[in-house]
């Protein structure tokens, strides 16, 4: 079967459109009307006509950066742009994934496709051919301070078009000619500005953007649902959850939160309290207001990552229709690094509460008559299994690292470039740090659902419980056992992971 294509003709992409190239549920498919190709080509054709009438542009007949104030004699315009992508390939770490390269070259084709960077259709023709063969370029991590754009990380992708350095192609790293040639594919050689225009982009920012912002939102919903299973297995207040309630602090995320709470909850009254408590500790009274955080911040991240997504971020922007050349500075990630460091820190706070919610069911002097550790084990062998206190260990690592990594990168702009880059957006390392938030805060959820499960079935056995915590139980049990004897719990952990990751249980509407 064929999967559905995104078309790429200039009109707007969303984030759903990116990750799902990324992920392969679709395919990426480049317009090829008369009219869109028409609109690209005239960019080129102005610069072709602006060099023969030996106009000064920046990046075609000048240097780059600090270095346009030296001039390029017209006999040597034709090898700038490879000069530029062959002296910033100095990228390090490790390489990005194979979903996000596609993100990136998604990304990167959708911005030129406006039709305001001067580049052939041909070239956009050559990174969708890329796409459609699956031949992904190896582009490492490192080595982007988000202004001029990502530089080195899209150098990657320059060179590849041309049929250099290295790409995974067919599960393996292989020389780009080498699969070039085996599939018929020509070298492009890049014209005068197009280098530039691959490569000073905001690209690897914007598309890690995207994937942050689709698994930052089912964290969320994630977090809602283990958060009922706590409440269940700790005998919690369902009035905390009260319609009510919530309608006097009207956020909207934060209602959203406690209404699907309540509808996990809604099946009679939670188990019987043997105590005179009228609210419980924060993580389970204030889980909605700290959920809710993310689930309000989610629409303005995608206002920020999809005005970044549809636009052309490069320099100078190629105005053929006027017959203007703009030189600005649309390459600076700065929309991108506020949503980054901003989402990454309220994606590390679900972390910290679930490490407080594990932290409670955990310990018999919190957990309202639980096992210690939850502990599954028969009285005869209790002394000798521990449960879950190592996992509950492990959850605090995590969390303690996804809360070291919410110091905002954008603050930590470095004069580069021979102070001509003076100022710059760090929006790569912001993305890259959200990732890696993102990450740990996935491992955390897995460890705490897995152990929340389990606290249920100790605390209410074959009592009915909701559709939703009974759907939740039963597809957690389809991978995990219920733990009785001590085992190590990695493997299933790590299964639990990539079923989070693939978004693999359905949650909310």
């Amino acid at each position: 079967m064929i999967n559905p294509a995104v078309l790429v003709d200039g009109s707007s992409l969303t984030i759903e459109d990116i990750c799902q190239i990324a992920q392969q549920t679709k395919t990426l498919r480049l317009g090829e009307t008369a009219v869109f190709k028409d609109r690209i080509n005239k960019g080129a054709e102005f610069l072709t006509t602006l060099l023969r009438e030996e106009g000064f542009i920046y990046g075609v007949t000048t240097g780059y950066g600090d270095s346009c104030t030296v001039p390029i004699p017209i006999e040597h315009v034709a090898d700038l742009s490879r000069h530029l992508y062959t002296f910033h390939g100095c990228g390090l770490g490790a390489h990005f994934d194979l979903a996000q390269t596609r993100a990136i070259m998604a990304v990167r084709i959708n911005s030129l496709a406006q039709g305001f960077s001067g580049v052939r259709y041909q070239l956009l023709r050559q990174i969708s051919l890329l796409l459609e063969h699956d031949i992904l370029p190896l582009i490492p991590q490192e080595g982007s301070v988000g202004a001029s754009g990502d530089l080195t990380p899209l150098s990657y992708l320059a060179a590849v078009l041309a049929g250099e350095r290295e790409v995974c192609y067919q599960g393996q790293t292989q020389a780009t000619i080498s699969v070039f040639n085996n599939l018929n594919i020509a070298p492009l050689t890049l014209n005068p500005k197009e280098g530039l225009a691959i490569m000073n982009g905001t690209a690897a920012m914007t598309a890690l953007a995207c994937l942050a912002h689709q698994r930052a939102a089912y964290l969320a919903q994630l977090n809602t649902r283990i958060t009922s299973l706590v409440s269940v297995a700790l005998q919690g207040n369902a009035g905390h959850f009260d319609e009510r309630l919530f309608s006097v602090k009207p956020h909207a995320g934060q209602i959203k939160v406690a209404g699907r709470i309540r509808e996990d909850l809604s099946v009679a009254a939670l188990p019987t309290r043997n105590d005179t408590r009228l609210q419980d500790r924060y993580s389970l009274r204030c889980a909605p207001h700290i959920i809710g955080v993310l689930e309000d911040a989610l629409p303005w991240f995608r206002q920020f990552i999809e005005n970044e997504l549809n636009s052309a971020n490069d320099n100078p922007i190629i105005d053929a229709e006027n017959g203007r050349v703009l030189h600005g500075g649309h390459f600076y990630g700065g929309h991108i690094a506020f949503a980054m460091d901003s989402m990454k820190t309220a994606v590390a706070n679900l972390a910290d509460l679930m490490d407080r919610q594990l932290a409670q069911l955990v310990d018999p002097k919190f957990n309202h008559g639980l096992p210690a550790n939850l502990s599954g084990a028969k009285a005869e062998q209790a002394m000798l299994n521990h449960g879950f206190k190592a996992v509950q260990i492990a959850v605090s690592a995590w969390t303690a690292e996804a809360l070291k990594l919410t110091m905002p990168a954008s603050v930590f702009s470095r004069s580069t470039e021979c102070h001509n880059q003076d100022k710059v957006s760090m929006g790569t390392i912001a993305a890259r740090d959200c990732l890696r938030v993102l990450e740990l805060t996935e491992q955390v959820a897995a460890a705490t659902l897995i152990a929340v499960v389990q606290a249920v079935e100790l605390r209410c056995g074959n009592q009915a419980l909701s559709p939703n915590l009974t759907l939740t139980l039963s597809q957690v049990r389809e991978h995990v056992p219920f733990l009785e004897h001590d085992r190590a719990l990695e493997q299933a952990l790590r299964l639990c992971i990539g079923l989070i990751r693939d978004q693999h249980w359905s949650l909310y509407e």
